[in-house]
């Protein structure tokens, strides 16, 4: 019998491997993205410490007002500015960009475009 290996099986082994490699600093820290079928999240973490700086989510009310569904390109780019903008508050401007093995494209493109924007440099 074969055994199946399913998308996120795959993906999650991708985000170990990138993981052995990136770590998140005080200095620098890690933007992590999650993408699930309903909404977007991000986060940044100091790795050293093991502490999420700044989060931001399409759940959060100045997201859902900017899109009216949580899973596009648009809610996206709200999530990206707003962690952006929290982040700037917070007095971090570089940050490492962790993908969690998904591809560049699409929701999590937008997401990495919008923060760029924003002000923060990965």
């Amino acid at each position: 019998m074969i055994n199946k290996i399913n998308k996120n099986e795959i993906r999650i082994r991708k985000h170990l491997r990138v993981r052995k490699k990136i770590s998140g600093t005080s200095d620098c820290p890690r933007l992590c993205v999650f993408r699930s079928n309903s909404h977007m999240y991000a986060q940044i973490i100091d790795d050293t410490k093991g502490v999420t700086l700044v989060s931001a989510s399409s759940l959060d009310k100045d997201a859902k007002t900017a899109s009216a569904s949580g899973n596009n390109i648009e809610a996206a780019a709200c999530v990206g500015k707003l962690v952006a903008e929290r982040a700037i508050a917070k007095e971090i401007k570089e940050v490492v960009f962790d993908r969690s093995g998904y591809v560049y494209h699409g929701r999590v493109a937008a997401l990495a475009e919008a923060a760029r924007e924003a002000g923060l440099s990965f």
